[in-house]
């Protein structure tokens, strides 16, 4: 690549807003590729996915890389769908400027301040790119109305357009004062600003200069004073202010008609900000390389995606961890879509695959020249509310299943997978249950393991209501030496989170001391399954009294008749079962929050408070108590109420008694299960 550095733009937003469209338009329109391609036909960089092109949008980061005027360009396409968002998660905050790709529907605006807000806490420079506006029913004015109370920073329109009817026929360019006319396939064509455009092109122009001026002293003054400001201030200030986050530039266009393209490109090569000002933001200093994702290439093997800042650097040349541990890659390859190419040199902002190296994962920062690198970036973690149980269906497959899921959660930071103590199970932990189907898809098609999956089992606990006394004997004659173990147990109920606790009041020696702990170990055995079939909680044990045989007794006898006793006091002091209740935190957007309480109250939610959500616009946090067994389906049915933009947090608050009526369900179906 030419040019001195590399600069990396992010593409974000709503899921059908065009990103990968708009990736592949400017790759074509830059003579990186021949033709361009979309989801559906497959991307000109390398075939999409079949996940992506049976849903029709990405379901995984996709990287390319053009020149244009001389400049070198990295793209980050970052999917849409709220599932896979955590998959760009680090690359985006290592991009020098995202693009917010939106479509120009007035209504469908509500959907981009998630990623709005998500750029304003990470100080990521940003513009918007209007696409589709081939197919506008609204207006830009409109749209930027709506959006406006969405953005900390204002909304500046670089563009306004030129309508023939209905239909958007072309553009003018703010900053310059030239009108285009769209050409379909071509570059769009200078024209005349007509006279009924005019008086909008210079009301809209002058409304452009005052919200650059809001931040430039000079430029206020010119304004004030009538003054016409020279086209370097403005482009200089679009620049600067863009830079610095004090303003999202709009500009609009068609990605699949190729309208709009290079004005986008050329704002892109005038006002992004270079990689050095992007390793300030995230306090990386010296030579490194940000790592922002692991994958498995089919011919290179284990890749680790990487930024490089303050480079060159040159393949073979040893780096170090951030314990100044050394490293040396296995080859240096540049990545463009799914093709991967070794190259000799990288040069300081580009992105590159770096091939063979072992103990680094994604968000790590390793240095260049010996230098022991160091980061300000805070890795946003995402709440993977949705899991599965999940087992090989093949027993000769788990080896098999255990080293693919480390390959697929290595590979995607949404996912993570492990073994429940309690039910045993292999759980895989997901954003929604669209992305842990592709994640089954891929365990299946990459990796050749096929799974059963069912829901999680519920870690369901059982207490009792009073307190018993009861005797355990066991006595077993079968030639030779006997068993023989006596005790006598009081059991008596604890307060919530008390657990369960061993006691011996042993006087007389009634019970060997020897054989004490094995008593205890018998009682430890009963309450991992009580009456109900589930872990017993909040119960205290005491072994006061019992009786031993000098020949027959033994551990093991103790152990039995301790298990003996526990079981039937248990079943004899009123069990009743225990529900694990989460306290979940939903925020929404405030039209869809009346559903979503609605929904919560029929899966048995408790209300605790709904407040607004501080700096969002028509946002709502609401706060509830919810069984475990109600989370099961919770994220989907949420996001289908809200335009897939609500989502929730959940952790264990405590257990609640489950009702008669339920208990008897839970318990029976239990039992059927086992």
């Amino acid at each position: 690549m030419s040019g001195c550095c590399t600069r990396a733009i992010a593409l974000v937003g709503p899921a059908g807003g065009g990103k990968t469209s708009l990736a592949e338009a400017m790759l074509f329109i830059s003579g990186a590729v021949p033709r361009q391609g979309s989801v559906q036909a497959g991307s000109s960089v390398g075939d999409a996915s079949p996940e992506a092109r049976e849903r029709g949008s990405s379901t995984e980061l996709n990287l390319m890389h053009f020149e244009w005027m001389g400049d070198s360009f990295a793209l980050i396409d970052v999917p849409g769908a709220p599932g896979f968002a955590t998959d760009g998660a680090i690359a985006l905050d290592m991009a020098d400027l995202a693009v917010v790709v939106i479509d120009p529907d007035p209504e469908r605006a509500a959907l981009a301040q998630p990623v709005l807000r998500r750029l304003e806490r990470a100080g990521i420079p940003h513009a918007l790119f209007v696409n589709k506006i081939d197919q506008a029913r609204g207006s830009i004015e409109d749209l930027l109305t709506a959006l406006a109370p969405m953005s900390a920073a204002a909304l500046v329109a670089r563009q306004i357009p030129i309508r023939a009817g209905e239909r958007v026929a072309g553009f003018v360019d703010l900053a310059l004062e030239r009108a285009y006319h769209y050409e379909a396939g071509k570059k769009s064509q200078q024209v005349a600003i007509a006279p009924h455009v005019k008086d909008d092109e210079s009301a809209a122009r002058f409304h452009m200069l005052e919200q650059l001026a809001d931040h430039d002293d000079l430029l206020l003054e010119q304004l004030l004073s009538d003054e016409q400001p020279s086209l370097d201030t403005v482009f200089a200030d679009l620049a600067r202010e863009t830079a610095s986050g004090l303003i999202v530039p709009v500009l609009f266009g068609s990605a699949s008609n190729g309208f709009g393209i290079r004005r986008l490109l050329k704002m892109l090569r005038h006002d992004t900000p270079m990689a050095a000002q992007t390793a300030e933001r995230l306090a990386i200093r010296g030579e490194a390389a940000q790592i922002f994702k692991i994958s498995h290439a089919a011919t290179v093997g284990r890749l680790a995606l990487a930024r490089i800042f303050g480079g060159p650097l040159a393949d073979g040349a040893e780096m170090v961890d951030g314990d100044g541990r050394p490293l040396r890659p296995g080859g240096l390859f540049a990545v463009q879509g799914a093709a991967t190419t070794k190259i000799p040199l990288a040069e300081s902002g580009a992105i590159v695959g770096l091939a063979k190296i072992e103990g680094v994962q994604a968000g790590d920062v390793i240095g260049m020249a010996g230098t022991v690198p160091t980061t300000g970036l805070e890795v946003e973690k995402m709440a993977a509310n949705c899991a599965l149980a999940i087992a090989a269906r093949d027993h000769k497959d788990e080896v098999r299943l255990s080293t693919a899921l480390n390959r697929l959660a290595e590979e995607d930071a949404g996912l993570h997978w492990d073994q429940d103590e309690g039910s045993r199970e292999t759980l895989l932990h997901g954003m929604s249950e669209d992305h842990l189907a592709v994640a089954l898809d891929r365990l299946k098609r990459r990796y050749g393991v096929a799974v059963s999956v069912h829901a999680p089992t519920i870690a369901y606990r059982e207490s009792i209501r009073k307190a018993v006394t009861q005797r355990g004997r066991h006595r077993k004659q079968s030639g030779g030496h006997g068993q023989f173990g006596d005790v006598v147990l009081e059991v008596r109920p604890l307060e919530r989170g008390g657990g369960v606790r061993f006691e011996e009041r042993i006087t007389g020696g009634a019970v060997p001391r020897q054989y004490i702990p094995a008593v205890e170990k018998g009682v430890m055995d009963a309450v991992a399954k009580g009456p109900f079939g589930f872990a017993v909680v909040d119960v205290a044990a005491a072994l006061v009294d019992g009786s031993f045989h000098s020949v027959d007794s033994s551990e093991l006898a103790f152990r039995t008749a301790g298990r003996m006793a526990m079981s039937d006091a248990l079943a004899a002091a009123s069990p009743y079962l225990l529900e694990p209740i989460a306290h979940v935190t939903i925020m929404s957007p405030s039209a869809a929050t009346s559903r979503i309480t609605s929904a919560v109250a029929s899966r048995r939610g408790q209300m605790l408070r709904m407040t607004t959500l501080d700096g969002w616009f028509h946002w709502d946090v609401v706060e509830v108590l919810l069984p475990e067994a109600g989370l099961q389906g919770l994220e989907a049915e949420i996001r289908s109420m809200s335009q897939g933009m609500a989502h929730y947090t959940a952790r264990f608050d405590h257990l609640a008694e489950v009702s008669a009526k339920l208990a008897d369900g839970i318990i029976q179906r239990a039992r059927e299960l086992a």
